[in-house]
C-alpha cells in the first residue's frame, strides 16, 4: 500500500506492481488458453441492467460468463467491491437521471418549456402584427437553446464521472490483477436506453511501462508536470467513509473524508503512473466501448506504441493527451 502526502491510499498488495510489468503466475491450462485468444480493448463480457429505472446488474451472471472465458475471479476482487461501488442508493439514482435514455427524453421537454418562456417573454414586450414571425423567432431561438444544453450534457459525459468513474477505482485496482477493466456505459440505441456494465481485457504491463518511461523523461522539466495534474485534476476527489469511535458516547459513527486523487509528486514515477492509469480506467473504459475515443480511425495514422487494437488511442496515451499535453 502507497500513501501520497494527502493521505490518499493505493491498494498494491505486495508483488502487484511487478504483475504490472512481468506476467502473473500461470493459471489452470484451460484458463490460461482461453485468456491467450484476448487482445487488449476486447470486451470480455457486457452486462445489461435489469431496467431503466433500476440500474443494478446481475453479478452471478457476469461471474458465470467471465469464468466461461477462463477469469477465475475471488469473490472479494469483483462482487463485493462492485456492490460497494454501485449499488447504493444514490448512485442508482443518479444513474437513472444522467442516463442517456433520460437525456433523450427530457430534449422535447425542454424544448417546450423553451418555447414557453421564450415566447411569454417577447409576447410582453414585443408587439408582432404577423403572428407566424413571432412563433418563428421563437421556435428557432429554442432550438438553439435547447441544442445547446443537450450539447452540454453529452460533453460531460466524456469527461471522467465523480460518481461513477471514481467509485470505480478501487474495484480496478482489484481486477487489473486479473487483466480486466470495469465500467459502466450507456447511449440511446433505436428510441431505447442501453446501460450496460462492462469487462473489458486490458493487461497493464506495456501502458505502465510506457507512462512510466513518459514521467521520468519529463521530471528534468522541473514542476511543469506536476502543475498540470493539478490543473486538471484539483476536482477529482475520493469520498471515503471512516468509521470514527465516540468514546464519551460509546458509539461507531462513519465520517465522510475527502481525498485528493493528484498523485504526489514524492512517489516513484511507476507509482505515480500506476495511480493515473488507475483513476482514468473507468473513464477510459467507457468512452472506449461507446466508440467515443477521439484520434485517427486508420491504423496507419494511429500514433506509435499503440497498446490497443480496437481503439484509436490506448489508455496510457489517452492520459497522454488528457492530462499531460
Amino acid at each position: 500500500m502507497t500513501e501520497n502526502k494527502n493521505n490518499v491510499c493505493y491498494v498494491m498488495e505486495d508483488g502487484e506492481m511487478d504483475v504490472q510489468i512481468k506476467q502473473t503466475k500461470a493459471q489452470p491450462e484451460q484458463s490460461n488458453n482461453n485468456r491467450t485468444n484476448w487482445s487488449n480493448g476486447q470486451c470480455v463480457v457486457a452486462m445489461p441492467g435489469y431496467s431503466v429505472l433500476n440500474p443494478s446488474f446481475d453479478m452471478s451472471l457476469c461471474r458465470a460468463k467471465l469464468e466461461n472465458d477462463g477469469f477465475q475471479i475471488p469473490e472479494e476482487d469483483m462482487e463485493a467491491p462492485l456492490k460497494t461501488a454501485l449499488e447504493v442508493p444514490s448512485v442508482r439514482r443518479y444513474m437513472v437521471f444522467n442516463s442517456a435514455l433520460f437525456h433523450f427524453l427530457m430534449a422535447p421537454v425542454l424544448y417546450l418549456v423553451v418555447w414557453c418562456a421564450v415566447f411569454s417573454t417577447l409576447h410582453i414586450f414585443i408587439t408582432v402584427s404577423d403572428y407566424w414571425v413571432l412563433c418563428l423567432s421563437v421556435s428557432l431561438v429554442s432550438i438553439f437553446l435547447t441544442t445547446a444544453i443537450v450539447f452540454v450534457l453529452h460533453y460531460s459525459n466524456k469527461e471522467i464521472d465523480m460518481n461513477l468513474d471514481v467509485r470505480l477505482i478501487q474495484v480496478n485496482e482489484r481486477l487489473v490483477k486479473h487483466k480486466l477493466l470495469v465500467s459502466v456505459a450507456d447511449w440511446v440505441q433505436s428510441c431505447a436506453g442501453n446501460m450496460q456494465l462492462y469487462f473489458v481485457y486490458w493487461d497493464m504491463s506495456r501502458c505502465l511501462k510506457a507512462l512510466t518511461e513518459t514521467l521520468e523523461e519529463r521530471n528534468f522539466v522541473g514542476n511543469d508536470t506536476q502543475n498540470k495534474l493539478k490543473k486538471k485534476m484539483s476536482h477529482l476527489v475520493l469520498v471515503t467513509e471512516e468509521t470514527a469511535v465516540d468514546l464519551r458516547l460509546e458509539e461507531a459513527a462513519k465520517v465522510a473524508t475527502n481525498y485528493s486523487l493528484v498523485p504526489d509528486e514524492a512517489l516513484p514515477a511507476q507509482t505515480r503512473a500506476y495511480q493515473l492509469l488507475m483513476t482514468y480506467s473507468a473513464a477510459y473504459v467507457k468512452l472506449l466501448v461507446s466508440q467515443r475515443l477521439s484520434g485517427p480511425t486508420h491504423h496507419r495514422l494511429r500514433p506509435r506504441r499503440n497498446h490497443c487494437t480496437t481503439a484509436p488511442l490506448c489508455l496510457c496515451q489517452y492520459i497522454k493527451k488528457q492530462i499531460l499535453r
